[in-house]
């Protein structure tokens, strides 16, 4: 069976959603699979749709990491365009005043600290507050449903890359999420298994430094690096599968293949960042290449890498405050800081059965 979305299933059922003025929360991969805009197709379909708001890299993602773009009227459909990045409480409130059902279409990639979840969440709060029907059209999660990694978020440890307790790889779709943090009505995503990581759907870059499936795969682990002096591949055709800085010279390669690690190989790189850290600078690192999709452990592959760099380089190596954020508590840089392997905080591989309430999981495991 192929997959149809959430979008595309209300595209053709506008009896899925309540009756009222329609907001839609969404971006560029907002999409039907004829690449055909969410917010184009509804209004085509005759849905009341009134006003856009964007996230973090804005409606069209010409905007980088931490930034968004100006409001302004949609060209494709004449709508009014607002800014939802970093807005909460009264602000968002205020953005929502006008309609009356909420919906939300953003493709996520299944990591705790990519912040599109975490909109979607602060605009979840936001209809509660008001009072408001909050409907997700559901997308599969492109890591698959079945693994889970990583630790949970600690108390104390909430930001706009991680708001509530959920782990790192956390293998859950933005709807099944929803119904995880709060109230909402999900359209489901048909033909879609939790352990299918092919879906037929046409690959959109989720964002500037996503440009790829396996940019997606390998972000739960290297997107850790956010969090170190070394550049996260940011300013490079590559982000997050090259990871390098000025310091770093050709004993990385040999050692990292030396532990044996599932899936993955690594190849010496040289590069120069455009932007970002390292900006301009030559720089010498690593890339990983994917061999096995099934076998590769982000997590664990990172937490390797971390441990690696340390003993290496343990006059250059540095950390940033940033990285507790990340990882969701200070566990890590304590660990790293004290020369104690960063593996033993790895928690069990588990599934997403093992840590969310019960009604939530919409999908089935094919057997």
């Amino acid at each position: 069976m192929m997959v149809r979305t959430g979008a595309q299933r209300l595209a053709e059922d506008r009896g899925l959603v309540p009756d009222g003025r329609l907001g839609l929360i969404t971006n560029f991969t907002g999409v039907l699979p004829d690449l055909t805009p969410t917010s184009v197709a509804l209004r085509a379909a005759g849905l009341p749709l009134t006003a856009l708001f964007g996230p973090e890299h804005g409606l069209r993602g010409t905007a980088q990491a931490g930034a968004s773009e100006a409001e302004g009227i949609d060209p494709d459909t004449g709508l009014p365009v607002f800014d939802t990045y970093l807005k909460e409480g009264e602000q968002l409130d205020e953005l929502f005043a006008d309609v009356d059902v909420l919906l939300f279409d953003i493709q996520d990639i299944g990591a705790r600290f990519y912040t599109y979840v975490w909109t979607m969440y602060d605009c979840q709060q936001a209809a509660a507050r008001l009072g408001k029907p909050f409907v997700v059209l559901d997308r599969p999660n492109p890591l698959g449903g079945v693994k889970v990694e990583g630790p949970m978020l600690q108390p104390g440890f909430e930001s706009f890359v991680g708001r509530a307790p959920i782990p790192l790889r956390h293998g859950l779709t933005v709807g099944e999420l929803a119904k995880q943090l709060g109230e909402a009505t999900v359209v489901t995503v048909e033909g879609w298994q939790r352990d299918s990581t092919v879906t037929g759907l046409p690959w959109v870059p989720p964002s500037p430094n996503m440009p790829t499936p396996d940019t997606a795969l390998v972000y739960p682990g290297t997107g850790l690096f956010e969090g170190t002096n070394l550049s996260e591949g940011r300013g490079t055709t590559r982000p997050f599968e090259t990871i390098g800085a000025p310091y770093v010279d050709d004993r990385l390669v040999p050692a990292l293949q030396a532990c044996d690690l599932p899936g993955v190989i690594f190849r010496r790189t040289w590069f120069e960042p455009v932007f970002s850290k390292h900006a301009g600078q030559p720089v010498s690192g690593v890339q990983l290449h994917l061999v096995d999709r099934e076998a590769f452990e982000p997590v664990r592959t990172a937490l390797v890498m971390l441990r690696v760099l340390k003993e290496l380089y343990p006059d250059d190596f540095g950390l940033l405050p940033s990285l507790d954020k990340l990882w969701g508590s200070d566990s890590l840089t304590k660990a790293l800081e004290a020369g104690d392997d960063p593996l033993d905080l790895l928690p069990p591989a588990t599934t997403p059965a093992d840590w969310v309430r019960p009604g939530v999981l919409l999908y089935e495991r094919t057997v």
